[in-house]
């Protein structure tokens, strides 16, 4: 496993961060596993030399925060990993559960140190733009926070790229505690952040921790054109549908498979290989519901593609809509 500081902080992170929201509640999504099935997976990953694992408060309302927990405790010395989670989703039907007034953000970074079963988090992230609460009041309560001790970093997750630089904007002028870090939305079929964000960030040194590198499973290659697929995920999750599927995005996938086959890998591990070939890219966060999928991913690391052959990839993108930042 590599290691690489997130942006321009000292902490050292693995190439690869392991997202947790497969793990949890199948009620809450039906590809999600549950704890006992989810457990050799995180095992797993801390036996491969992932270090840094990614949850949030509104997966499967909480239990992920708990199975993760948990799952750490047994498996990993606490400050031998770097545990990230989020606030801002919806957790109840409280009119103050949801979004990143003061209020909330102190409630819910309690309520997942409880639930992750540890005193501090090492990166506590804004899980998407609050329209409602000023950015002053946020920026300050995360500060806050940070100095409590409950959190050691703070990053900032999908959003317009001139909303993350007022909040950066905004800490600098008070004081407080600025991003590290944005965990965006980026993958082979959705590359809108190239125009502002990403560019944004590398200027800033704000470290890339891209959300869905593998487009919810579109770029492992195995879904159809008429939005059928073999997966549960494929044919249980309409987010995905809503964001990928289509025809130039099938196109870009073909180009993955051939590229793929003419290296002697598979698709997945071509397209992880292109974002962590990208500039600015720290550690995308991969998921697995089986067990293969994390060795794939280990090996996709060590894939090295040429300038050419990255330009191969991303002749057939067409743009897209601004996806992700619900």
């Amino acid at each position: 496993m590599d290691y690489i500081n997130l942006g321009r902080t000292g902490l050292k992170v693995s190439r690869l961060c392991l997202g947790m929201m497969s793990y949890g509640d199948p009620k809450w999504r039906e590809w999600v596993l549950g704890e006992e099935a989810s457990r050799p997976f995180v095992r797993r990953a801390l036996e491969m030399g992932i270090n840094f694992f990614d949850t949030a408060d509104i997966y499967s309302r909480g239990v992920s925060e708990e199975v993760t927990g948990r799952a750490l405790r047994d498996f990993a010395k606490r400050d031998e990993v770097v545990l990230a989670t989020k606030v801002y989703q919806r957790m109840s039907s409280d009119p103050n559960d949801f979004g990143l007034a003061r209020k909330h953000i102190f409630a819910s970074i309690d309520r997942s140190l409880k639930r992750l079963g540890t005193d501090y988090v090492d990166l506590y992230q804004i899980h998407r733009w609050d329209y409602t609460t000023p950015i002053q009041e946020t920026m300050e309560a995360l500060h806050e926070v940070v100095k409590s001790g409950k959190a050691r970093y703070i990053g900032a997750s999908s959003m317009y790229a001139w909303q993350f630089a007022k909040a950066q904007t905004v800490a600098e002028q008070n004081g407080w505690t600025k991003f590290v870090s944005m965990q965006n939305h980026y993958n082979l079929v959705y590359r809108e952040e190239e125009r502002e964000m990403i560019p944004l960030c590398r200027d800033q040194g704000v470290g890339l921790i891209p959300w869905s590198p593998l487009a919810r499973g579109f770029l492992a290659g195995n879904r159809t054109r008429d939005k059928g697929g073999e997966t549960v995920r494929a044919t249980t999750d309409p987010f995905a549908l809503d964001m990928y599927y289509q025809d130039a995005d099938f196109n870009v996938v073909d180009r993955v498979v051939e590229l793929g086959a003419r290296m002697g890998h598979k698709p997945a591990q071509v397209a992880l290989a292109w974002i962590l070939n990208k500039p600015g890219v720290d550690a995308p966060i991969i998921g697995a519901t089986k067990m293969y999928q994390l060795e794939d991913a280990l090996a996709a690391i060590e894939i090295k593609l040429s300038d050419e052959e990255m330009k191969y990839l991303q002749e057939p993108y067409v743009p897209h809509p601004i996806l992700g930042h619900e």
